[in-house]
């Protein structure tokens, strides 16, 4: 997409999606879900091959090592796919969590019965390698660890190489949420060890939701047979078929597969995982320092932003309603996304979709006319949620 270009959203009368996914799609994207398609058909199997190769793909150097699994529904539904299929049922897991899908890997391990235990950090700090290597080094029976990537809701971006080397020179295996990052944030198997990760059609890639996709080594995928107690989840099964029949076992979401296609053509015209990440960074920046400009405070520290989502405290002042806000952003055109699970009144934008540095601009400077119909004026968060936010970070 060109800065130049005319963008989506206006052109269809619909606003801006700015959130972590859905989010907003290229109409070419769209216009792909006209056709019908039968999933038995060898059009939607070639479709299917595409997909998984591209995929792969975008591992980038060590990518002949892995192959890629769809799996029908949203991304918790691959999530729990992953944890339930190459976790054995007497494996043990530490899950590192700072923040709500850290937690919800927990929650989903409990509902599965396997042993785990929980490194929470919060809202504003990632995970470490030396701490993880520390509880790895005092507990010989984790077998796996769960680390996120992005961590949506408050727009962490994980030190991912760092947890990989701590996880790799216990000699326990890496099994990777990277939702959010996966086509914007390099995950290269040349640089860093994990046998799976999970990631989403309606994230970077800019397509619409539907189904979710592992990325795994083969070796661990023929390792993973047996493992899931869920029919549908198991990735085992789903890839043993595919490679056999080139088909998905229960219907496929057809449409939404020829929507993806398209989206993974457009993002290799963009120029692959450096070129849509490097889109999505401008946007944060110009976002970020716009915001700033206005008042606004950042939840983290400038380290730990990630170019895909945004979290900013919400103002003290007594004028300021998020509701309100939230309302009048709409009507110019621009969806916001709540806060969620932090220590303090927060709100979230996403710096991904179909989007670039000039809504962004655009986005600002509504922000700067809201506030000023509400009759704010300042944006400064309460004096306690930087208080909490130093203490936190220090």
């Amino acid at each position: 997409m060109a800065p130049h270009d005319p963008l989506p959203g206006p052109r269809l009368g619909e606003p801006y999606l700015l959130t972590p996914g859905p989010l907003t799609t290229a109409y070419e994207v769209k216009q792909a879900m006209l056709r019908d398609w039968g999933s038995w058909d060898d059009d939607f199997r070639a479709l299917t091959a595409e997909m998984r190769t591209r995929l792969v793909g975008l591992l980038g150097a060590g990518h002949e090592a892995y192959d890629c699994v769809p799996m029908q529904g949203s991304g918790s539904f691959a999530v729990e796919a992953m944890l339930g299929s190459f976790i054995p049922r007497d494996g043990k897991a530490l899950v590192l969590a700072n923040g709500a899908y850290g937690l919800r890997a927990a929650e989903t391990l409990r509902y599965l019965g396997r042993d785990h235990v929980v490194l929470d950090k919060g809202d504003y700090l990632p995970p470490r390698g030396a701490e993880v290597a520390q509880i790895l080094a005092g507990d010989p029976a984790i077998t796996h660890v769960v680390a996120v990537h992005c961590e949506t809701s408050s727009g962490i971006l994980n030190p991912i190489e760092e947890i990989s080397d701590a996880v790799a020179a216990a000699g326990r295996v890496l099994l990777i949420d990277s939702m959010s990052a996966f086509g914007a944030v390099p995950l290269e198997p040349a640089r860093l060890q994990f046998d799976a990760m999970v990631s989403s059609a309606n994230k970077c890639i800019e397509g619409v939701p539907g189904f979710g996709f592992v990325l795994a080594k083969k070796t661990a995928l023929a390792a993973a047979r047996g493992n899931s107690a869920s029919l549908s989840l198991d990735v085992h099964a789903q890839w043993a078929h595919m490679e056999k029949t080139g088909q998905w076992r229960f219907t496929p979401p057809t449409h939404v597969v020829a929507a993806f296609v398209e989206a993974l053509r457009a993002h290799a015209e963009e120029g692959g995982v450096a070129g849509r990440g490097a889109r999505y960074v401008r946007n944060r920046d110009v976002l970020v320092q716009g915001m700033r400009d206005l008042g606004f405070e950042t939840l983290l520290a400038d380290r730990w932003l990630s170019p895909i989502i945004i979290t900013f405290f919400c103002p003290a002042d007594p004028a300021f309603d998020f509701p309100t806000f939230y309302d009048a952003m709409k009507a110019r055109g621009f969806v916001l996304y709540p806060g969620k699970l932090t220590v303090v009144d927060s709100f979230r934008i996403g710096c991904i979709g179909q989007l670039d540095e000039h809504v962004m601009r655009r986005v600002v400077a509504a922000a700067g006319e809201v506030l000023a119909e509400m009759g704010v004026t300042s944006a400064a968060p309460p004096q306690a949620a930087l208080d909490e936010r130093s203490k936190l970070a220090s």
